[in-house]
């Protein structure tokens, strides 16, 4: 049988630390060529209404060491902003819904194990990443977070950072007085304080560890707040179709270690953001490390340079060995839980008896 799973299912049986562990084991396995990554693809579509756009989101990859391999497909209605818009394309299903979905097929079988809905882990495994890098790059004793964005990619960073860093206070700054006040009350009593404040500079001042949750277009702080020693955390990623980053050309420029998820995305995704620096001589390509040769220890840290005592992770890219690794945890979970939905595996899948009887081996 194939599980159908949630995402309460998701959100019941997977914590932030498995998921963080989850995350390094997949990032090591890609570092060692042991996992199978291809770079994400989007897509854009024409729509009936000129505004409006399709939009895919697809990532295909396999994580041995989970047993996982997966495809993620996403897929929504965009409306579309003007070119130059301060704020992220918004998503416009007609229906209140999301539509995507990851497949979790068995390495050794070649089956379908899951039909997954992706919403709850998509946010989490971004999370998750962010809080292993923060684990292997940022001080020790960090105690203060400053976080950019009050939404579902923010709570998840810093519930994340707070599972590996002793922080007892957080900053955090949104566009909007009512989101940021709902969601610092939100955390209610922990061994944190959760503090809204107005001014974005007070995010930036103080804080061990900066981090970027937002749906922002454009920087959401000035690289030159920053002070020395702090790690820097962005989300926003570009690609073929639409360029957005939450940080300044001052933060690569002051980096002395840029981590990033893995270079051919860069490349693939056309992330020009990093590349332009290059191609200016603005930022060495010897300052960028993958978060995988830094978790194997294959690379270290560069050491500050003068004006450089910055670290920033540019967590540039999904990747598909996410989900697997992560999904793989769910899904035996799931499976010894025995509470989730099924349905006869066969459906998913052509029935080539005939064939094989023959002593034929079709291809796809």
């Amino acid at each position: 049988m194939t599980l159908i799973i949630t995402g309460a299912d998701v959100e019941r049986l997977l914590t932030m630390g498995e998921c963080i562990e989850a995350m390094e084991i997949a990032f090591k396995d890609f570092a060692k060529g042991v996992a199978v990554n291809r770079p994400r693809v989007r897509y854009l579509a024409q729509h009936p209404d000129a505004d409006k756009r399709y939009w895919a989101n697809i990532h295909v990859g396999a994580s041995p060491t989970a047993g996982i391999a997966c495809v993620r497909a996403g897929s929504q209605i965009k409306q579309m902003n003007p070119p130059g818009s301060a704020r992220n394309s918004r998503n416009e299903n007609p229906r209140p819904f999301n539509w995507g979905l990851v497949i979790l097929y068995s390495i050794a079988t070649a089956e379908p194990l899951a039909l997954m809905h992706e919403f709850e882990l998509s946010g989490m495994r971004v999370g998750a990443t962010t809080g292993a890098a923060v684990d292997h790059a940022a001080a020790a004793e960090a105690s203060v977070l400053g976080l950019f964005g009050s939404g579902k990619q923010a709570r998840t960073a810093l519930e994340a950072v707070t599972a590996v860093r002793p922080i007892e206070r957080v900053h955090v700054f949104s566009p909007s007085a009512e989101h940021r006040d709902a969601f610092a009350a939100s955390f209610g009593k922990r061994n944190f304080e959760v503090i809204a404040v107005d001014d974005p500079k007070q995010v930036v001042a103080g804080a061990n560890v900066v981090c970027c949750a937002t749906s922002s277009a454009i920087p959401v702080f000035e690289g030159d707040w920053l002070e020395d020693g702090q790690m820097v955390v962005s989300i926003a990623n570009s690609d073929v179709n639409h360029k957005r980053h939450e940080v300044d050309r001052r933060v690569f420029e002051r980096a002395h270690t840029i981590l990033i998820n893995d270079w051919e995305s860069v490349t693939e995704n056309n992330q020009t953001e990093l590349t332009d620096l290059f191609a200016e001589g603005a930022v060495e390509r010897e300052r960028v490390i993958e978060l995988g040769d830094l978790f194997t220890g294959a690379r270290g840290l560069a050491q500050p340079g003068e004006g450089r005592d910055i670290v920033y992770y540019k967590n540039n890219s999904g990747l598909a060995i996410q989900f697997a690794a992560a999904g793989g945890i769910i899904y035996r979970k799931a499976l010894a839980e025995g509470t989730c939905k099924e349905i006869p595996t066969e459906w998913l899948g052509s029935d080539l008896s005939a064939y094989v009887e023959a002593g034929f081996r079709p291809s796809p």
